[in-house]
């Protein structure tokens, strides 16, 4: 089953997905400042591609206040549009039967693209 939905995330909305993440995350490198934002891009982009089976996780060790002033940058700047965009999808998907699995890992990369300092992704 697992794979079956990665397959058809993928096909539908893995590829369009990732690369607009991509191109987000190569935009954001430009500059020196944009970096860590553009890292954390390419971690949704990664996730996107390939969702079922993954989990997003806090990481066990706190890294401190630059972690928090950096998830309220992306937060008031990204992260909220990406979140509410995932959110509704999310809706959407949920409306059918089929579309419920695919409903659920719009709703874990909307946790993702909130607050995507300190979290990390791992196969469940």
């Amino acid at each position: 089953m697992r794979t079956i939905g990665n397959v058809l995330w993928f096909v539908f909305a893995g590829v369009w997905l990732a690369l607009s993440y991509a191109v987000a995350g190569l935009l954001l490198c430009i500059t020196i400042i944009g970096i860590p934002f553009g890292i954390q891009a390419f971690k949704l982009a990664g996730f996107v591609l390939w969702p079922f089976g993954r989990a997003v996780v806090v990481r066990s060790q706190q890294t401190g206040l630059l972690e928090v002033v950096f998830n309220l940058i992306w937060l008031v700047l990204f992260g909220w549009g990406i979140f509410t965009i995932h959110i509704v999808s999310g809706v959407v998907l949920c409306i059918t039967i089929i579309g419920i699995p695919f409903g659920i890992q719009s709703f874990k990369l909307s946790v993702l693209a909130l607050w995507p300092f300190g979290r990390m992704i791992v196969a469940e």
